[in-house]
């Protein structure tokens, strides 16, 4: 038995833990890790305006994918720590759980950071980190190795910030300037992506009154600047922009003491939810207390106002949750002491806090009610829309219960034009969804039908953003792909029964398969997203180009491939096929290019931001003409057109 003593217990010292651990300070070491380390440093200049005092923030991405953010509050203070004796920026930027949000009163009452563990842990993960602290006229400076202080604060006479950040920070009488480079020890990649972020940053312009985001990108030359006085209402128009709303925002509102409720409601013509909600100021993609809180208030409060109004008859049943859904756009966010705030997990995605639910449920509950009495007409349309939800939902209920039946939802009655493949294990079983029958046919006699099956689409599919559940469960090609999927849909959808891990869109590659695959993403996105979410969901790519010179075949899969191929050739005598469809290619070729996991190219189809997937879908596949004409006028340069 080998020895365990207290010499194999070890302890890590300083920020040791974040480097050895990052994924459990900032989530992951990916780019959505990356910008979390920018959106730490934004909050605490948040943080600062929310105590009143901080008007502008400045983010500067620089040509070198380093980042400086600045902002113009009182500083991070510089007086030696009284306990531990050093500089309190220095211990701000090296010690886990130390920062203004700790303090008994003295510092930040509602705060994003609640950890306390933001500043420092860009700094751990900084291959360099240098910060500049303007107070009383002067510049205090320290600069960092991961993590790790090169010298003692000191007293600067010129920034050594360069380019824009020198030219802002020029203009800045007090406040705190950051800069630093990732470390590519820990991250995979160190290059933010501008839209990604520009969205965390409009997020933040929307949920705090008062404060001027200003966003540069020096490797495009791009300027973004946000402030809205409209606060989280103007956030729901914004995201109904390319929807037709059937109301003006409701928006409700109470601060006590202790606890800020705002919620701005929208509803609007279309089939889909959106609905984000905050907690000092950090978007809580898994919700909580102040969500749920929100939800029976939406219930409670509609049904009352339908069986006041008459909207719901005596005897009916009341509505549920899931017809408020349908149509509603909606925020919510809740500003609290951050030292009472409590999040489950360090990247702080859901709310625990169990006494905000009441408060929320009561606040809403109550703005609903004054808004339904003092605006009848917008009520009746409100009203009218839940309730043919309602009607909707009854609908499809009763066609699941007559089109799919039990069995054939766990595989028992497979359709007829599936080709299964033998193995029973999902993990290891793979379905192809193959753009029309002669393809298809070339497919299922290429495949390795052990693990390899194929449901052949005799055309396109019906465009399920503008039709009900009733009418899509009614679609033949529709009906055959939810029975092999074998795990339900919408309400009933059963992520366990899934009978295959990789389902792969296989369509042609010009306009019409383009427009094939776009169908089936946006069922797959509408009724089955948890595919998606657990990354089951990917998409084919065939060659483009079959290249012979003599007996010698090679593919190529793009325009760029093609070319180097053919220069390092160097063959006169080289023909070039571009295939048009799937059809062109024999069982044997759709195999070797497209099929065998050896050597295929395949796509996974991810969500990384629900509402802008939900926007581009609207967008593209909805009702609504001008902004869909706009989008193809804005991006027709972008296009590749084989004609």
């Amino acid at each position: 038995m080998s020895k365990y003593d207290a010499s194999d217990i070890q302890v890590l010292e300083g920020l040791e833990p974040v480097r050895r651990r990052p994924g459990m300070y900032i989530g992951s070491t990916d780019q959505k890790g990356l910008h979390h380390l920018v959106t730490e440093l934004v909050d605490n200049s948040v943080d600062e305006s929310l105590a009143g005092y901080a008007k502008n923030v400045w983010v500067v991405i620089n040509k070198d994918d380093t980042v400086s953010v600045i902002d113009d509050g009182r500083g991070i203070p510089v007086d030696e720590h009284p306990k531990v004796k050093k500089s309190a920026l220095e211990v701000a930027m090296t010690y886990l759980h130390a920062g203004g949000k700790f303090g008994e009163g003295r510092g930040y009452k509602v705060s994003g950071g609640l950890h306390g563990v933001g500043a420092s842990a860009v700094n751990a993960l900084s291959e360099w980190l240098f910060v500049e602290v303007k107070r009383e006229g002067r510049i205090h400076f320290q600069e960092y190795s991961r993590g790790k202080p090169k010298a003692n604060v000191a007293v600067i006479k010129e920034t050594q910030s360069k380019d824009l950040a020198a030219d802002i920070w020029g203009r800045v009488k007090s406040g705190t300037l950051t800069t630093f480079l990732a470390d590519k020890k820990i991250f995979s990649i160190t290059s933010l992506d501008f839209k990604t972020f520009e969205k965390q940053v409009r997020e933040r312009a929307y949920l705090v009154h008062g404060l001027f985001f200003h966003l540069y990108d020096l490797r495009t030359d791009t300027e973004k600047n946000f402030y809205f006085e409209g606060g989280i209402a103007s956030l729901v128009a914004h995201l109904n922009k390319n929807k037709n709303p059937i109301h003006s925002p409701i928006y409700i509102q109470k601060v006590s003491e202790n606890l800020s409720v705002e919620v701005a409601i929208q509803y609007n013509d279309s089939l889909s939810e959106t609905v984000e909600s905050f907690a000092n100021v950090i978007n809580t993609l898994e919700g909580g207390s102040h969500l749920t809180g929100f939800r029976m208030a939406l219930t409670r409060g509609i049904n009352d106002y339908a069986r006041k109004s008459g909207a719901i008859k005596s005897g009916e049943d009341n509505l549920i949750g899931d017809d408020m859904r349908e149509g509603l756009t909606a925020i919510v966010a809740i500003k609290m002491d951050s030292a009472k705030l409590e999040f489950e997990g360090q990247t702080k995605t859901k709310l625990g806090n169990a006494e905000i639910q009441p408060i929320v449920n009561a606040v809403v509950k109550e703005g609903l009610d004054i808004f339904f009495e003092e605006n009848p007409s917008e009520a009746r349309r409100i009203m009218e829309k839940v309730v043919l939800s309602a009607q909707a939902r009854l609908a499809a209920k009763a066609a699941k219960d007559s089109v799919i039946r039990k069995g054939a939802l766990e595989g028992m009655t497979l359709p007829g034009k599936l080709a299964d493949c033998q193995n029973r294990d999902p993990a290891l079983s793979e379905l192809y969804i193959v753009e029309g029958d002669s393809a298809g046919g070339s497919a299922k006699q290429g495949r390795d039908r052990k693990f390899q099956a194929i449901l052949p689409l005799g055309g396109k599919i019906l465009n399920t953003e503008r039709a009900r559940l009733d009418k899509v469960i009614q679609f033949e090609e529709i009906k055959d792909l939810i029975i092999a999927i074998g795990a339900g849909i919408s309400d009933t959808f059963n992520i366990e029964k899934v009978r295959y891990h990789r389902i792969i869109i296989m369509t042609d590659a010009d306009v019409d398969g383009e427009h094939i695959r776009t169908l089936l993403l946006t069922f797959f996105f509408r009724y089955m997203p948890q595919i998606i979410e657990k990354g089951y969901l990917y998409i084919a790519q065939p060659p483009l180009f079959k290249l012979t010179a003599g007996k010698e075949e090679q593919y190529a899969y793009s325009d760029e491939e093609k070319d180097a191929l053919v220069k390092k050739a160097a063959s006169k005598n080289m023909s070039i096929q571009r295939y048009k469809g799937l059809g062109e290619m024999n069982p044997i070729q759709l195999w070797e290019t497209t099929m065998n996991p050896e050597n295929r190219i395949l796509k996974k189809v991810n969500i990384d931001d629900a509402t802008a997937a939900d926007e581009v879908f609207n967008m593209l596949m909805g009702g609504d003409v001008p902004p869909r004409k706009k989008f193809i006028q804005t991006h027709a340069k972008y296009a590749t057109l084989d004609v």
